[in-house]
């Protein structure tokens, strides 16, 4: 069953693993051309998705600490 059937997301670290799968099988130059550029298709649209959610950790951590330092200030007051 794929993630889309279950409704379940893979971590990051697996989607990363998957991506890494993906660049050695196309590395490895045994699938047709035409699996090769599908596969690559496939890949790049895991990249963005992991960006995406990359992104979202930094403003959350950004959040996170610019939320305690402002903890920090109030106390010095």
């Amino acid at each position: 069953m794929s993630e889309k059937e279950t409704g379940e997301k893979k971590s990051f670290e697996d989607r990363l693993q998957q991506v890494q799968d993906l660049t050695a099988r196309i590395e490895s130059g045994a699938m047709p051309l035409e699996d090769s550029v599908k596969e690559f298709e496939r890949g790049i649209g895991i990249l963005a998705d992991l960006e995406t959610e990359l992104n979202d950790m930094q403003r959350r951590l950004t959040v996170l600490r610019d939320g305690k330092e402002a903890e920090m200030t109030d106390e010095n007051l």
